[in-house]
């Protein structure tokens, strides 16, 4: 049998591909921009002990940092998406780490900012903002310097730690260098003997495939591949959590998971009281094992039947469809979200789509303040990749109208609230289709896609979570850690939350958190959970508030980082101090379970 390969770059129809000309259109002009930025650099040491000569100057620095940051930004995105999607393409991965030291330079030069901005006083600043309007937008980040000034250093320490930046972030760019470009998997078999190449950019749809033994081998040969180098592996993470509990520790916090929250001003208990939730929750997922595998006619259910397709007809989904469907979906939003949305998408190729070699794996929005949105994503004519791309596009338009309504300063929204735009729009788009796709195949494609998406940020992400807050506790204490204890940890989580539902492979399943570039961000996961919480909240609230509820979610998307994440989403009608928010997506989970169930008892399911 023909062995199914993914195409090079090279190969790929630029319809699928991004339009990197949109920030620089030759490497001649990234050259000159690096340069220029570079150049800038001095000019801004320049500054260095004369901030507090007076609003003027002040402002005037600001200015030139202004400029000179948002050059830096290009310069760094320029090469970051070009090496994304092709890890094998040296010349793309040079621009990439050239624009991070750029970055870090500019970083090192400027470090003298808050600790000379503290030495002025807080109280005189916001006289001197009222003074020289072009100071006026520092209001936020005058208050918020204050609030986090005693974990800012001295400017010698600052310009170490900015310094630093780079050789830290070495651990990220290490664990990308081999998961994305040199890891090599075994093909996947099928039952009639045909091998499909396992990839980054193909283990999704694999692990969806009819074919049972195509979803087995691939899952094994998958995690088998990350098994193979699990010690190189550990020794990157356990370089990435020496890197947070480092970091931490300068910045005075007691803790990494405090260093984390406090950026965002989100008190710990937020974290905690999720991990609480979910873990009360999860006899509802042991519950949806119990059905799938009645539902699939299994004696037992493996891990890698969690996402087998319960009937053999499951809809294709062209792109152009899906952009359809997504923008009918997100329609209650308005003529601007909706046409802003599908233009980017059809006209101006905000979208990387294309399956090909050496793409990284996973799917992410990025772009800055001078480009248009950018999504990377391997999309495969399914429910699933429809539902990926509304995701991205949340993130997507979350960025549009931050970028459009807010200066500069506060055009980057946290962490915090970046998932809840986009579980905002699965959710949306989600509840569009079902309300119009009444044929029972096209129902059950949605139930699966639903809690194909649960499974990843309410049982993967949470499950992570709680060991990453494992992991940091022990790197704090001293503790030993290895692959093998890394692995075991996560196996033991992993049991808790499969119950006696799901029989897995303490190594295959244990490896999960090797798979997991987030897992170098420092205490991103648990916001998943969070997020997709926050965003059906939201969602719920637009069916039953209508055009007020709007207003206020679009108010939420322009916000940026103009106000703490906690008090945007509290503006938008939820409070995530509490735990309802939590309890309630849960029970729209188990609202699928039931649909689930009643499909499989009417015979729907075959």
């Amino acid at each position: 049998m023909k062995k199914k390969i993914l195409p090079l770059r090279s190969e790929v129809p630029i319809q699928e591909t991004w339009n990197l000309e949109n920030v620089f259109k030759t490497i001649d002009d990234w050259e000159n921009a690096k340069e220029e930025v570079l150049s800038n650099i001095p000019k801004l040491e320049f500054f260095k002990g004369k901030l507090e000569k007076g609003p003027e100057i002040l402002a005037n620095f600001f200015d030139q940092y202004e400029k000179t940051i948002r050059k830096a930004l290009l310069v760094y995105i320029y090469g970051s998406l070009e090496s994304s999607v092709d890890t094998t393409n040296q010349e793309a991965l040079a621009r990439s780490g050239q624009g991070q030291g750029v970055f870090v330079r500019l970083n090192a030069a400027t470090s003298f900012i808050d600790p000379e901005l503290m030495g002025i006083g807080f109280d005189i600043l916001r006289e001197w903002i009222k003074k020289d309007e072009r100071l006026g937008n520092l209001e936020h980040y005058i208050d918020d310097l204050e609030r986090q000034a005693e974990h800012v250093r001295s400017g010698e320490v600052e310009q170490v730690l900015a310094l630093a930046g780079e050789p830290l972030n070495d651990f990220f760019r290490a664990y990308n260098a081999i998961a994305n470009a040199d890891l090599q998997f075994e093909d996947a078999v099928s039952e009639d003997s045909s091998t499909l190449e396992v990839g980054q950019s193909s283990i999704g749809p694999l692990i969806t495939h009819k074919d049972r033994k195509v979803r087995q081998t691939s899952f094994d040969h998958y995690a088998q591949g990350y098994l193979a180098y699990k010690n190189t592996f550990a020794s990157i993470q356990i370089g990435g959590l020496h890197r947070d509990v480092f970091n931490a520790r300068t910045r005075r916090y007691p803790s990494s998971l405090e260093a984390s929250l406090g950026q965002n001003n989100i008190p710990k208990e937020v974290f905690h009281a999720l991990i609480d939730t979910f873990k009360k929750n999860l006899p509802t997922w042991h519950r949806y094992w119990r059905i799938r595998r009645e539902a699939l006619g299994y004696e037992q259910l493996f891990v890698h039947d969690i996402k087998a397709p319960l009937t053999d007809q499951a809809p294709i989904i062209p792109f152009e469809q899906a952009i359809n469907w997504i923008c009918e979906g997100m329609s209650p939003l308005g003529d601007d979200y909706v046409e802003t949305l599908r233009k980017g998408a059809l006209e101006d190729r905000w979208i990387d789509r294309a399956r090909n070699r050496g793409k990284r794996q996973g799917a992410f929005s990025s772009g800055v303040y001078d480009t248009n949105p950018f999504v990377m994503m391997s999309y495969s004519d399914d429910v699933f990749s429809l539902s990926t791309l509304a995701h991205e596009l949340g993130h997507s338009m979350h960025s549009y109208y931050a970028r459009k309504s807010q200066p500069f300063i506060y055009s980057h929204y946290s962490l915090f609230v970046a998932e809840v735009a986009s579980n905002f729009n699965q959710a949306m788009v989600r509840d569009h289709l079902i309300n119009t796709q009444k044929d029972p195949v096209f129902q059950l494609a949605l139930i699966e896609e639903a809690m194909s998406n649960f499974h990843r940020y309410f049982f993967i992400m949470p499950t992570l979570a709680r060991w990453e807050l494992e992991v940091h506790e022990r790197a704090e204490a001293g503790k030993p850690l290895t692959a093998d204890i890394m692995t075991e940890l996560c196996a033991d989580y992993f049991a808790e939350g499969y119950g006696d539902e799901v029989s897995f492979d303490r190594q295959t399943t244990g490896i999960t958190w090797a798979q997991f570039q987030h897992m170098y961000m420092n205490f991103y996961v648990y916001q998943y959970a969070t997020g997709i919480s926050a965003a059906h909240a939201l969602a719920n609230s637009i069916k039953d508030d209508g055009q007020k509820a709007v207003d206020r979610y679009l108010q939420f998307l322009s916000a940026g980082g103009s106000v703490y994440p906690l008090d945007a989403l509290k503006t938008a009608g939820v409070d995530m101090t509490s735990s309802q928010p939590v309890d309630e997506a849960f029970a729209v989970m188990a609202g699928y379970v039931d649909r689930l169930e009643q499909l499989f008892q009417e015979g729907k399911i075959n």
